[in-house]
This record gives C-alpha cells, structure tokens and sequence, in this order.
C-alpha cells in the first residue's frame, strides 16, 4: 500500500504540466517525474518522426524503467499523455486547459513550434483530446480538468492539488489503522 499518491499532471505541450510540477514538488515532497528526461535518461526510444522533429518514445520500455519507483508511490508524473500508465498505478489525473487560443498560440510559437506542429497541438487543445483520453482510460472520479491560463492559475490549482494530496494521505492513514 501507497503511502504518497501518484498524480499525472497532463495536457498538451505549453499548458504548463512542468512549472505545475516543479510547484507542486516543493509544497508536497513528491517527486517530479518528468517523463520526456526519463525517456531521454534511460533511452527509451524507438525511432524519430523527422516530420515533427522529435523521438517516439517506446512505451513499454519506459513502462518497464519506471514501474518500481512508481509502484512506490509519491511521483507527479508530467507527460503529454497519460492513458499509457496502468490504473493501479494512478491516483489522480490533472488534465491542465488553455481555453484561450491566443495564449496557447503565443506560448507554442515561444517555443519555435512550426507551423502544421503548432497547429496540430492547438487543435489537440481545442477538442479536448488529452481530457477525452484521460476520461476514457481512468474512473471520471480520479480525473480533474483545471485551467492554466495566469500565473494565479497556477497558484490555485496547486492549492487545490495540495488539498486533494493531503486528503488522500489522511485517507490513507485511517484505512491502516
């Protein structure tokens, strides 16, 4: 039995999932799994789309070089997806928004996105893919959708994070005894 949960903090690149995380380990004690260093760290590739410029990560090979620290619990798991990772090892999912297209916009072309990939993820944020896949492959009760627009966004989202953490935990501790 867990005695910290494990909470994915996911969305779309630029939602802000790494500075939610970063925030989030300092006030809680979990660490920050950051899922792209990881696949970088531990190799976990299986090619390169040269049309999007980036790797393509081999799944169950990053499954496999993350299970035993995840099934220990305490990780905020930051990727832009999240319906790879197994129930079990999940206790809530954070499914971060940029309901304002100009911000993404403008958060994306920072980055030096080209065009068809900015596009791509301004669309993927605009139907609510990462949210449809966070509510196809959790229970609804686990998944949380919360906005990431301002810096005090960001600042009450983790209080809300912080609370649901420390609840759990509270829960937790009254099971065991």
């Amino acid at each position: 039995m867990r005695k910290s949960p494990n909470v994915i903090i996911t969305g779309t690149p630029g939602v802000g999932k790494t500075v939610h995380c970063e925030q989030l380990a300092q006030e809680t004690g979990l660490r920050h799994l950051s899922i792209n260093q990881v696949a970088k760290d531990r190799e976990c590739y299986d090619g390169y789309d040269e049309e999007r410029k980036s790797w393509i990560v081999d799944e169950d090979k990053l499954l496999d070089a993350i299970e035993d620290e995840v099934l220990q619990g305490g990780y905020l798991i930051d990727w832009h997806a999240c319906d790879l990772f197994p129930k079990s090892w999940i206790d809530l999912v954070v499914v971060l928004r940029c309901p304002s297209t100009s911000i993404f916009h403008d958060r994306l072309s920072a980055r030096g996105y080209k065009d068809d990939k900015l596009q791509e993820n301004l669309d993927a944020e605009i139907f609510g893919l990462l949210l449809e896949e966070a509510r196809e492959a959790y229970d609804e009760e686990i998944v949380v959708e919360l906005t990431s627009e301002k810096d005090d966004d960001v600042e009450s989202n983790c209080e809300r994070i912080v609370a649901w953490i420390n609840a759990w935990k509270a829960s937790q501790a009254e099971n065991a005894d």
